[in-house]
């Protein structure tokens, strides 16, 4: 991971667990994945994230990924190319502990 992918990704996190305090959180630069395409010529960086928070309880699947955005509004705009979201809640993350966050 670059220097510039590390704090893209630090700076995820950071907003992430502000914005959502979650039991759990995993951020991933996949950017390497993605060489070549034109997302990634710009400099923009490609990320995955599992979030587990008490914030998802009664939201859709979209409202979830939603709210993620919301929170995410200003890096996407700027510094993300492409961002894959899992977004569960601590029940739904604890019924799949080998994927827990």
């Amino acid at each position: 991971m670059t220097d510039r992918a590390a704090q893209r990704a630090l700076q995820i996190e950071q907003r992430l667990r502000q914005a959502l305090t979650p039991a759990g959180l995993v951020v991933l630069d996949e950017s390497h994945l993605h060489a070549g395409h034109a997302g990634a010529a710009d400099g923009r960086s490609h990320f995955a994230v599992d979030v587990v928070s008490p914030r998802f309880e009664g939201l859709t699947r979209l409202a979830r990924h939603r709210l993620v955005n919301e929170v995410l509004a200003e890096l996407l705009a700027h510094d993300i190319h492409a961002l894959s979201i899992k977004a569960r809640t601590p029940a739904e993350a604890g019924e799949n502990p080998s994927s827990h966050a």
